[in-house]
């Protein structure tokens, strides 16, 4: 049950636009009941036009802070006043906490998708990882496997934009190559690599194309996919008998270390899982 909002209470949130299928009002309330915390959390559908605006409320309202998500992440870093390194290396920002009317940024996305695979027991360091998509989820996520794996192949639709990720995450630890779309209809790629992770919208929705072929999964490989349910990807990696994870575990924990990030308190994961169960 939610404390009641008085005078007193801060307000956190998610600007985004659309907002209308998120679930992170539930989870985050639902931590801000559990650890007594006088705050609330609301959504925000704030179209592109309105971010400075909105941005500048973050100060003005006094507020705990925001997530963001699309079409927002990449487009508030100079609205900012201070960026965390890792945020600035990914380039997309999905936390902002409210520094005493100092806006600094974070990205807790892939932070949040490494405790979830660490969750379900799917090793990535020193492993061959294969990563579908070069957009800014790809960024967040490759920023850790590139440090951990022993190779990570990056494969997008447009090859120019996975050499330039791959020449970015090389500076990390120059284990990053990029393969050609092609590929991803061929055996071959699936027999180098014991990780996958679908970083692209494929599954999204109904009727989407697979984002590769899955006739060549085996038990051995651990399938991931960032998308919250099970996709048609994620379903017959299962029937392979491979290992699946889907985003769930990422929203929660991203979510978790953004609370963190605005209470300085520890999150309490499990009702935070509950409620967005």
């Amino acid at each position: 049950m939610m404390p009641e909002i008085s005078g007193r209470t801060r307000i956190a949130a998610l600007f985004g636009y659309p907002v209308e299928h998120t679930k992170s009002p539930r989870m985050q309330n639902a931590a801000f009941a559990a650890t007594g915390i006088d705050g609330c959390y609301v959504a925000f559908s704030v179209p592109p036009q309105e971010l400075p605006g909105a941005v500048q409320g973050i100060r003005s309202l006094g507020m705990l802070g925001v997530n963001l998500t699309i079409p927002h992440k990449e487009a508030v870093l100079p609205l900012l006043d201070e960026i965390d390194p890792e945020a600035q290396f990914i380039g997309a920002v999905n936390t902002i906490v409210n520094r005493s009317g100092r806006l600094c940024g974070f990205n807790t996305d892939g932070r949040g998708f490494m405790r979830s695979l660490a969750e379900e027991g799917i090793a990535v360091a020193g492993k061959r990882v294969l990563m579908l998509g070069a957009g800014g989820a790809a960024r967040a996520v490759g920023y850790y496997l590139a440090r951990e794996s022993a190779s990570l192949v990056i494969v997008n639709r447009t090859r120019d934009k996975a050499e330039r990720l791959a020449a970015d995450l090389n500076r990390l630890n120059p284990v990053v190559s990029v393969a050609d779309h092609a590929l991803l209809a061929s055996p071959a790629l699936l027999a180098e690599v014991d990780v996958v992770v679908n970083t692209t919208s494929l599954g999204l929705k109904e009727g989407d194309a697979l984002p590769l072929d899955t006739t060549h999964i085996e038990p051995r490989h651990a399938i991931c996919d960032l998308i919250y349910h099970e996709t048609p990807l994620l379903q017959a990696a299962s029937a392979k008998g491979a290992t699946v994870l889907n985003g769930s575990g990422m929203l929660l924990w991203q979510g978790a270390l953004a609370f963190e990030l605005w209470t300085g308190q520890s999150a309490p994961v499990e009702v935070m899982r509950t409620a967005l169960e």
